[in-house]
Protein backbone atom coordinates (compact mmCIF):
# COMPACT_ATOMS: atom_id res chain seq x y z
CA UNK A 1 0.00 0.00 0.00
CA UNK A 2 1.61 3.15 -0.69
CA UNK A 3 1.90 6.03 2.46
CA UNK A 4 3.78 8.27 0.86
CA UNK A 5 1.45 11.83 0.24
CA UNK A 6 2.55 14.80 -0.90
CA UNK A 7 1.60 18.13 -0.99
CA UNK A 8 0.01 20.05 -4.51
CA UNK A 9 -0.25 24.03 -3.39
CA UNK A 10 -1.06 26.37 -6.47
CA UNK A 11 0.87 30.43 -6.11
CA UNK A 12 4.21 31.06 -5.88
CA UNK A 13 7.01 28.75 -4.71
CA UNK A 14 8.85 31.70 -2.88
CA UNK A 15 8.30 33.63 0.13
CA UNK A 16 7.61 37.14 -1.61
CA UNK A 17 5.71 40.10 -0.45
CA UNK A 18 1.73 39.08 -1.42
CA UNK A 19 0.06 41.06 -4.22
CA UNK A 20 -3.50 41.81 -3.50
CA UNK A 21 -5.93 39.13 -5.81
CA UNK A 22 -9.75 39.42 -6.15
CA UNK A 23 -9.63 35.12 -5.24
CA UNK A 24 -6.57 33.60 -3.31
CA UNK A 25 -5.54 30.39 -4.67
CA UNK A 26 -6.68 26.99 -2.98
CA UNK A 27 -4.81 25.25 -1.04
CA UNK A 28 -5.12 21.55 -2.48
CA UNK A 29 -3.87 18.59 -0.94
CA UNK A 30 -2.90 16.01 -3.45
CA UNK A 31 -2.86 12.88 -1.09
CA UNK A 32 -3.33 9.18 -2.02
CA UNK A 33 -6.62 7.56 -1.10
CA UNK A 34 -5.10 5.57 1.71
CA UNK A 35 -4.31 8.64 3.70
CA UNK A 36 -6.86 11.28 3.58
CA UNK A 37 -5.86 15.07 4.46
CA UNK A 38 -4.59 16.03 7.93
CA UNK A 39 -6.86 17.79 10.29
CA UNK A 40 -6.67 21.18 9.88
CA UNK A 41 -8.68 23.60 12.63
CA UNK A 42 -11.91 25.16 11.14
CA UNK A 43 -10.98 28.30 12.71
CA UNK A 44 -6.96 28.16 10.53
CA UNK A 45 -7.75 26.53 7.30
CA UNK A 46 -4.86 26.65 5.16
CA UNK A 47 -3.66 29.51 2.49
CA UNK A 48 -0.92 30.25 0.68
CA UNK A 49 -0.55 33.35 1.90
CA UNK A 50 -0.51 32.37 4.93
CA UNK A 51 1.90 29.85 4.82
CA UNK A 52 4.02 32.37 3.21
CA UNK A 53 3.77 34.76 5.95
CA UNK A 54 4.27 31.47 8.18
CA UNK A 55 8.11 31.10 7.02
CA UNK A 56 8.92 34.19 7.36
CA UNK A 57 7.46 35.00 10.61
CA UNK A 58 9.19 31.40 11.82
CA UNK A 59 12.72 32.43 11.10
CA UNK A 60 12.23 36.01 12.25
CA UNK A 61 14.44 36.67 15.78
CA UNK A 62 12.20 39.78 16.32
CA UNK A 63 9.28 37.52 17.90
CA UNK A 64 11.66 36.63 20.82
CA UNK A 65 11.29 39.34 23.71
CA UNK A 66 14.78 40.04 23.33
CA UNK A 67 15.15 40.05 19.45
CA UNK A 68 17.76 37.22 19.68
CA UNK A 69 15.65 33.81 18.47
CA UNK A 70 13.32 32.67 16.36
CA UNK A 71 11.45 29.19 15.71
CA UNK A 72 14.10 28.22 13.14
CA UNK A 73 16.68 28.79 16.11
CA UNK A 74 15.66 25.44 17.30
CA UNK A 75 14.05 23.70 14.20
CA UNK A 76 17.47 24.03 11.66
CA UNK A 77 16.03 22.28 8.18
CA UNK A 78 19.30 20.75 7.23
CA UNK A 79 18.61 18.74 10.41
CA UNK A 80 15.35 17.88 10.22
CA UNK A 81 13.79 20.85 11.98
CA UNK A 82 15.96 19.62 14.82
CA UNK A 83 19.02 21.30 16.27
CA UNK A 84 21.81 18.72 16.87
CA UNK A 85 21.88 19.43 20.64
CA UNK A 86 21.07 17.78 23.51
CA UNK A 87 19.19 20.43 25.19
CA UNK A 88 18.47 23.88 23.48
CA UNK A 89 19.02 27.56 24.38
CA UNK A 90 16.32 29.70 24.52
CA UNK A 91 16.51 33.22 23.96
CA UNK A 92 18.22 34.02 27.90
CA UNK A 93 20.22 30.87 27.56
CA UNK A 94 17.94 28.91 29.77
CA UNK A 95 18.15 25.29 28.32
CA UNK A 96 15.01 23.12 27.76
CA UNK A 97 14.89 20.23 29.46
CA UNK A 98 14.41 18.26 25.92
CA UNK A 99 15.76 17.19 22.58
CA UNK A 100 13.87 19.50 19.93
CA UNK A 101 11.40 17.34 17.75
CA UNK A 102 11.75 17.66 14.23
CA UNK A 103 8.85 19.28 12.14
CA UNK A 104 8.09 16.49 8.95
CA UNK A 105 4.90 16.04 8.40
CA UNK A 106 3.69 17.41 12.04
CA UNK A 107 0.00 18.26 10.42
CA UNK A 108 -0.52 14.43 11.34
CA UNK A 109 0.54 14.33 14.38
CA UNK A 110 -1.91 13.32 17.34
CA UNK A 111 -0.59 15.02 20.51
CA UNK A 112 2.40 17.72 20.28
CA UNK A 113 5.45 17.65 22.71
CA UNK A 114 7.12 14.55 23.98
CA UNK A 115 4.88 13.96 26.92
CA UNK A 116 1.41 15.98 27.28
CA UNK A 117 -1.44 14.47 25.89
CA UNK A 118 -3.61 17.83 26.95
CA UNK A 119 -1.60 19.19 23.11
CA UNK A 120 -3.06 18.45 20.36
CA UNK A 121 -3.13 21.15 18.02
CA UNK A 122 0.29 23.56 16.71
CA UNK A 123 -1.37 26.87 18.11
CA UNK A 124 -1.72 25.32 21.69
CA UNK A 125 1.93 23.86 21.19
CA UNK A 126 2.72 27.11 20.22
CA UNK A 127 1.58 29.05 23.19
CA UNK A 128 4.64 26.97 25.07
CA UNK A 129 8.01 28.55 23.35
CA UNK A 130 6.58 31.76 23.28
CA UNK A 131 4.79 32.42 26.56
CA UNK A 132 6.35 29.50 29.03
CA UNK A 133 8.78 30.69 31.25
CA UNK A 134 9.85 27.37 32.78
CA UNK A 135 12.12 26.93 30.77
CA UNK A 136 11.79 30.86 29.29
CA UNK A 137 12.29 29.97 25.09
CA UNK A 138 10.90 32.78 22.84
CA UNK A 139 10.25 35.05 26.52
CA UNK A 140 7.60 36.59 25.36
CA UNK A 141 5.16 38.18 28.48
CA UNK A 142 2.57 40.82 28.87
CA UNK A 143 4.94 43.54 29.27
CA UNK A 144 6.81 43.05 25.83
CA UNK A 145 4.37 41.85 23.63
CA UNK A 146 3.46 45.11 22.79
CA UNK A 147 7.14 46.21 21.47
CA UNK A 148 7.30 42.95 19.69
CA UNK A 149 3.83 42.98 17.56
CA UNK A 150 5.30 47.20 16.73
CA UNK A 151 8.35 45.56 15.46
CA UNK A 152 6.52 43.59 13.16
CA UNK A 153 3.94 46.38 12.88
CA UNK A 154 6.40 48.73 11.40
CA UNK A 155 7.99 46.39 8.67
CA UNK A 156 6.09 47.07 5.02
CA UNK A 157 6.66 43.56 4.17
CA UNK A 158 4.59 42.85 7.26
CA UNK A 159 1.73 45.09 7.02
CA UNK A 160 1.32 43.78 3.13
CA UNK A 161 1.82 39.93 4.15
CA UNK A 162 -0.69 40.01 7.37
CA UNK A 163 -3.29 41.92 5.38
CA UNK A 164 -3.21 39.00 2.26
CA UNK A 165 -2.65 36.14 4.48
CA UNK A 166 -6.14 37.65 7.23
CA UNK A 167 -8.70 39.91 4.82
CA UNK A 168 -11.10 38.88 7.69
CA UNK A 169 -9.38 40.97 10.05
CA UNK A 170 -7.76 43.51 7.86
CA UNK A 171 -4.81 42.63 8.49
CA UNK A 172 -4.80 43.06 12.33
CA UNK A 173 -0.72 42.21 13.40
CA UNK A 174 -1.66 40.41 17.19
CA UNK A 175 -0.02 36.93 18.40
CA UNK A 176 -3.16 34.75 17.58
CA UNK A 177 -2.94 35.78 13.85
CA UNK A 178 1.11 34.99 14.43
CA UNK A 179 0.28 31.68 15.89
CA UNK A 180 -1.99 31.17 13.35
CA UNK A 181 0.71 31.48 10.49
CA UNK A 182 3.39 30.04 11.69
CA UNK A 183 1.20 26.70 12.44
CA UNK A 184 0.05 26.89 8.77
CA UNK A 185 3.75 27.00 7.74
CA UNK A 186 4.43 24.06 10.39
CA UNK A 187 1.51 22.12 8.64
CA UNK A 188 3.01 22.49 5.19
CA UNK A 189 6.24 20.71 6.22
CA UNK A 190 5.96 17.75 4.13
CA UNK A 191 8.32 15.09 3.37
CA UNK A 192 7.74 12.54 0.91
CA UNK A 193 10.31 11.60 -1.23
CA UNK A 194 12.80 9.26 1.31
CA UNK A 195 14.32 5.96 -0.43
CA UNK A 196 11.83 4.31 1.85
CA UNK A 197 8.52 6.41 -0.12
CA UNK A 198 10.09 5.86 -3.19
CA UNK A 199 10.43 2.20 -2.61
CA UNK A 200 6.27 2.41 -1.08
CA UNK A 201 6.26 4.24 -4.57
CA UNK A 202 7.49 1.30 -6.85
CA UNK A 203 10.43 4.11 -8.13
CA UNK A 204 13.15 1.96 -6.82
CA UNK A 205 14.53 -0.89 -4.77
CA UNK A 206 15.92 -0.99 -1.33
CA UNK A 207 19.71 -2.30 -1.10
CA UNK A 208 20.19 -5.66 0.75
CA UNK A 209 20.54 -4.54 3.71
CA UNK A 210 18.00 -1.81 4.14
CA UNK A 211 15.62 -4.91 2.75
CA UNK A 212 16.65 -6.82 5.35
CA UNK A 213 16.14 -3.73 7.84
CA UNK A 214 12.91 -3.14 6.43
CA UNK A 215 11.48 -6.78 7.11
CA UNK A 216 13.33 -6.93 10.84
CA UNK A 217 11.60 -3.07 11.27
CA UNK A 218 8.29 -3.94 10.18
CA UNK A 219 8.56 -7.99 11.39
CA UNK A 220 7.65 -10.20 14.48
CA UNK A 221 11.65 -10.52 16.07
CA UNK A 222 12.40 -6.79 16.16
CA UNK A 223 8.55 -5.37 15.92
CA UNK A 224 9.76 -1.85 15.93
CA UNK A 225 6.73 -1.16 13.78
CA UNK A 226 4.56 -1.48 16.86
CA UNK A 227 5.42 2.44 17.94
CA UNK A 228 6.51 3.15 14.33
CA UNK A 229 4.09 1.62 12.45
CA UNK A 230 2.07 4.29 10.65
CA UNK A 231 2.52 6.54 7.63
CA UNK A 232 4.41 8.84 9.62
CA UNK A 233 6.78 6.18 11.74
CA UNK A 234 4.83 7.08 14.32
CA UNK A 235 2.13 5.77 16.67
CA UNK A 236 0.11 8.96 16.56
CA UNK A 237 -1.82 9.80 13.78
CA UNK A 238 -4.78 12.06 13.14
CA UNK A 239 -6.33 12.96 9.91
CA UNK A 240 -9.45 14.62 8.52
CA UNK A 241 -11.69 11.37 9.09
CA UNK A 242 -10.09 10.48 12.08
CA UNK A 243 -12.68 9.66 14.39
CA UNK A 244 -11.33 7.61 17.78
CA UNK A 245 -7.36 8.58 17.99
CA UNK A 246 -5.17 6.38 19.80
CA UNK A 247 -2.37 8.60 22.10
CA UNK A 248 -0.78 6.17 23.43
CA UNK A 249 2.63 6.87 25.29
CA UNK A 250 5.47 4.15 26.18
CA UNK A 251 8.19 3.83 28.84
CA UNK A 252 10.68 2.31 27.36
CA UNK A 253 13.39 0.98 29.60
CA UNK A 254 15.65 4.02 29.08
CA UNK A 255 15.89 4.79 33.03
CA UNK A 256 15.33 2.99 35.99
CA UNK A 257 17.36 4.81 38.75
CA UNK A 258 15.64 3.52 41.69
CA UNK A 259 15.07 -0.12 40.73
CA UNK A 260 11.50 1.11 40.87
CA UNK A 261 11.25 2.62 37.14
CA UNK A 262 11.94 6.00 38.18
CA UNK A 263 13.27 8.71 35.64
CA UNK A 264 15.83 11.69 36.61
CA UNK A 265 13.49 14.49 37.12
CA UNK A 266 12.53 16.68 35.46
CA UNK A 267 12.19 14.40 32.78
CA UNK A 268 9.90 12.06 33.96
CA UNK A 269 7.35 11.56 31.17
CA UNK A 270 3.68 11.88 31.06
CA UNK A 271 3.92 11.67 34.63
CA UNK A 272 4.82 15.52 35.49
CA UNK A 273 1.56 16.27 34.17
CA UNK A 274 -0.86 13.52 35.64
CA UNK A 275 1.09 12.73 39.10
CA UNK A 276 0.32 8.68 38.47
CA UNK A 277 2.27 5.94 39.06
CA UNK A 278 1.78 4.56 35.89
CA UNK A 279 2.61 7.21 33.92
CA UNK A 280 6.20 7.00 34.82
CA UNK A 281 8.73 7.40 31.78
CA UNK A 282 6.45 7.25 29.46
CA UNK A 283 6.89 9.28 26.19
CA UNK A 284 5.64 9.94 22.77
CA UNK A 285 6.96 7.85 20.24
CA UNK A 286 9.12 10.39 17.67
CA UNK A 287 8.08 10.31 13.92
CA UNK A 288 11.15 8.45 12.68
CA UNK A 289 11.17 10.26 9.58
CA UNK A 290 14.86 12.14 8.75
CA UNK A 291 16.09 9.75 11.87
CA UNK A 292 19.60 9.59 10.27
CA UNK A 293 20.11 13.27 10.74
CA UNK A 294 17.91 14.56 13.70
CA UNK A 295 20.92 13.19 16.33
CA UNK A 296 21.05 13.16 19.43
CA UNK A 297 18.20 10.77 20.30
CA UNK A 298 15.40 10.59 23.02
CA UNK A 299 13.34 12.77 24.71
CA UNK A 300 16.31 14.14 26.48
CA UNK A 301 18.89 14.01 23.18
CA UNK A 302 21.17 11.22 25.96
CA UNK A 303 21.92 8.49 23.03
CA UNK A 304 23.85 10.38 20.37
CA UNK A 305 23.81 7.45 17.64
CA UNK A 306 21.20 5.19 15.84
CA UNK A 307 23.69 2.59 16.23
CA UNK A 308 23.21 2.86 20.04
CA UNK A 309 19.53 3.34 20.12
CA UNK A 310 19.19 0.00 18.00
CA UNK A 311 21.47 -1.45 20.80
CA UNK A 312 19.51 -0.09 23.98
CA UNK A 313 16.41 -1.88 21.82
CA UNK A 314 18.22 -5.41 21.26
CA UNK A 315 18.90 -5.50 24.74
CA UNK A 316 15.18 -4.49 26.28
CA UNK A 317 16.29 -1.15 28.05
CA UNK A 318 19.68 0.66 29.18
CA UNK A 319 21.79 0.05 31.30
CA UNK A 320 23.57 3.02 32.81
CA UNK A 321 26.79 1.51 35.51
CA UNK A 322 27.51 4.23 37.43
CA UNK A 323 26.42 8.11 38.26
CA UNK A 324 23.72 9.69 39.45
CA UNK A 325 21.17 7.99 36.60
CA UNK A 326 23.00 4.84 37.23
CA UNK A 327 20.26 1.69 36.85
CA UNK A 328 18.91 -1.34 34.81
CA UNK A 329 16.48 -0.39 32.03
CA UNK A 330 15.73 -3.51 31.52
CA UNK A 331 14.61 -4.71 34.64
CA UNK A 332 12.24 -1.99 35.26
CA UNK A 333 9.17 -3.05 36.19
CA UNK A 334 7.00 0.04 35.07
CA UNK A 335 8.50 -0.34 30.80
CA UNK A 336 5.73 -1.02 28.02
CA UNK A 337 5.85 -4.55 27.56
CA UNK A 338 6.50 -4.33 23.87
CA UNK A 339 10.40 -3.69 25.01
CA UNK A 340 11.80 -7.14 25.40
CA UNK A 341 15.32 -8.02 25.00
CA UNK A 342 15.53 -9.50 21.70
CA UNK A 343 19.75 -10.17 21.21
CA UNK A 344 19.87 -8.88 17.28
CA UNK A 345 23.02 -9.82 15.99
CA UNK A 346 25.92 -7.16 14.54
CA UNK A 347 24.51 -8.11 10.83
CA UNK A 348 20.61 -7.36 11.61
CA UNK A 349 21.34 -4.10 14.39
CA UNK A 350 23.77 -3.08 10.79
CA UNK A 351 20.59 -4.01 8.94
CA UNK A 352 18.45 -1.93 10.82
CA UNK A 353 20.56 1.50 11.05
CA UNK A 354 20.98 1.09 7.25
CA UNK A 355 16.95 1.03 7.07
CA UNK A 356 16.46 4.30 9.35
CA UNK A 357 19.11 5.53 7.23
CA UNK A 358 16.95 5.19 4.28
CA UNK A 359 14.04 7.18 5.75
CA UNK A 360 16.15 10.51 5.15
CA UNK A 361 14.40 13.10 2.42
CA UNK A 362 17.10 15.07 0.92
CA UNK A 363 14.42 16.95 -0.82
CA UNK A 364 12.48 18.19 1.95
CA UNK A 365 15.77 18.98 3.81
CA UNK A 366 17.29 21.32 0.97
CA UNK A 367 13.64 22.41 -0.18
CA UNK A 368 13.96 26.61 -0.88
CA UNK A 369 9.94 26.54 -0.19
CA UNK A 370 11.04 25.46 3.96
CA UNK A 371 14.39 27.97 3.98
CA UNK A 372 14.77 30.58 5.64
CA UNK A 373 13.96 33.24 3.38
CA UNK A 374 15.55 36.81 5.18
CA UNK A 375 18.96 37.27 3.34
CA UNK A 376 21.65 37.02 5.22
CA UNK A 377 23.41 40.13 4.85
CA UNK A 378 20.18 42.01 5.53
CA UNK A 379 18.90 39.90 8.56
CA UNK A 380 17.32 42.48 10.98
CA UNK A 381 18.75 43.55 14.76
CA UNK A 382 16.01 43.82 17.15
CA UNK A 383 13.27 46.29 16.64
CA UNK A 384 14.68 47.22 13.10
CA UNK A 385 13.04 46.54 9.75
CA UNK A 386 14.84 44.09 7.28
CA UNK A 387 14.56 43.44 3.75
CA UNK A 388 11.39 41.98 2.13
CA UNK A 389 12.21 37.85 1.99
CA UNK A 390 12.92 36.43 -1.00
Amino acid sequence: MRRAFSLLLGGALSCAVPQARAEAPAWVWDLPGSLPAPRVPADNPMSEAKFELGRALFYDKRLSGNGTQACGSCHLQERGFTDGRVQSPGSTGELTPRNAQGLANVAWHATYTWANPALVTLERQMEVPFFGSDPVEMGVTDANKPEILARLAADPYYQKAFEAAFPETKGRIDFKSVIAAIATFERGLVSTKSRYDLYLDGKLELTDAEQRGHDLFFGEKAECHHCHGSANLDDQIVHAKSRDVATPFHNTGLYNVDGAGAYPRPNRGVFEVSGEPADMGRFRAPSLRNAAVTAPYMHDGSVATLEEVVEIYSRGGRKIDTGPDAGDGQMSPVKSDLIVRIDLSPEEKADLVAFLRCLTDESFLGSERFADPWPATTRARAGTSIATPR
